[in-house]
């Protein structure tokens, strides 16, 4: 085949017609490479910690900047108000600069309980317990209850870990050195310290959800968050901590009715956030007390709004309290929604029975594990009950043969 015009005289390298062509070497995009932040194996998105290691492996890995985790409160925000400061303190550890909202208490005031990290968590990990084999004795006399079919059976692993390490340990019996807290640049939004502007009259949204959105926006565009902005060497990450969003505090008349007058308030500020977020490198974590909300259909589009959404069951002043089966933890977890960026199926919880627990110095989410009742109390009781339920069974069969043969 003859040599095009345009390549006679040049080296016969630059005459060969695999030079010709339209293709080019696909080359891997450069990442962001942000201290406290690592990309995602599953669809590449950036990934931050919330400070709790096994929320983050329920997570899928860690919270992906641009998204927003919704916490329904238990019914005391205790444990819900200790994942947003975990939340905030991993912003702390890892350089970010933090955003704290409140209606109810003031952000200094949560910033001050802060838990203090962990300077040797790397100790913190230890290694699985491996199964028993089945030479080895039994220990004590409590193996002598279970079946022999279950001896040689490994425990079951009730910790949710990951291989690869993200994220820091935290001391909750302590608080954060004020020297460390106040290394980071935190921004603040108290509602009766801020003015709020009267809303136009055909506008959904409340007076303090407008002036929280106005000032998220300017924190973003100001500090440089927005991913429009020119690209420098000391990019950041936005912390956005929204504390009991949706109360009475804040104007907003979900928990105090069952057909609120403001009821399409809340939904209009999610809308927002999520576009604000979407286009900066920023993450947000908003705590809600769902449980006060009486509309669920409400509730379900507030749920569908969010990226994330966890919901807290506190077993504090219910039965399951004082339930010997519960003694191990302090409530349940319950994950209602799950990310979909960057792919077509998301990544589901491979367990959904899960629970928490407050352990001295540590908040962590388990699988949960019952241990089976081998008392011989419950023992003489159903066989009580199945013996009666038998006896049941057996007269109503003769009570219907009887009645059949009446019948003919």
């Amino acid at each position: 085949m003859a040599a095009p015009m345009s390549s006679v005289g040049k080296p016969s390298a630059e005459r060969s017609p695999f030079n010709n062509t339209s293709f080019q070497k696909k080359t891997r995009s450069k990442l962001i490479s942000i201290p406290g932040t690592r990309p995602s194996v599953q669809n590449g998105q950036l990934l931050v910690s919330t400070g709790v290691t096994s929320l983050d492996y329920l997570l899928g890995g860690g919270l992906a900047v641009g998204t927003v985790l919704l916490i329904e409160e238990d019914r005391y925000d205790s444990y819900s108000r200790m994942i947003l400061k975990y939340f905030l303190a991993e912003g702390v550890v890892c350089r970010h600069e933090l955003y704290v909202a409140a209606a109810q208490d003031n952000p200094d005031d949560i910033l001050q309980e802060l838990p203090a990290p962990i300077l040797d968590d790397v100790a913190m990990h230890k290694p699985a317990e491996q199964p028993r084999l089945s030479c080895e004795p039994p220990d004590g006399l409590d193996a002598m209850k279970i079946a022999w079919r279950y001896q040689n059976l490994p425990k079951v692993q009730t910790a949710l870990a990951s291989s690869s390490r993200f994220g820091h340990y935290y001391d909750v019996s302590k608080t954060m050195e004020p020297e460390i807290r106040q290394a980071a640049k935190c921004h603040r939004f108290y509602l009766p310290e801020h003015p709020t502007q009267s809303s136009p009259p055909h506008s959904t949204m409340l007076e303090s959800y407008s002036a929280l959105l106005k000032s998220l926006q300017e924190v973003i565009n100001r500090e440089g968050f927005d991913v429009a902005a020119p690209m420098s060497n000391s990019r950041n990450i936005l912390r956005i901590g929204l504390h009991s969003l949706g109360s009475a505090l804040w104007g907003d008349d979900l928990c105090c009715h069952d057909n609120p007058k403001n009821g399409r308030a809340l939904t209009t500020f999610l809308y927002g956030l999520r576009a604000l977020l979407r286009s900066s490198l920023s993450v947000a974590v908003v705590t809600l007390p769902s449980h006060l909300i009486q509309d669920r259909a409400l509730m379900g589009s507030i749920t569908r709004l969010c990226d994330n959404a966890i919901a807290l069951e506190s077993f504090k002043g219910s039965e399951r309290e004082t339930n010997p089966l519960y003694k191990d933890y302090h409530g349940l977890i319950h994950v209602r929604q799950v990310p979909h960026l960057n792919c077509l199926a998301s990544k589901l919880p491979d367990h959904k029975d899960l629970a928490f627990k407050l352990k001295r110095k540590q908040f962590s989410i388990e699988r949960l594990h019952l241990p089976p009742d081998l008392s011989d109390t419950v023992s003489r009781v159903s066989r009580g009950e199945l013996a009666g339920a038998t006896m049941v069974a057996s007269a109503c069969g003769s009570s219907s043969s009887g009645n059949k043969h009446l019948d003919f």
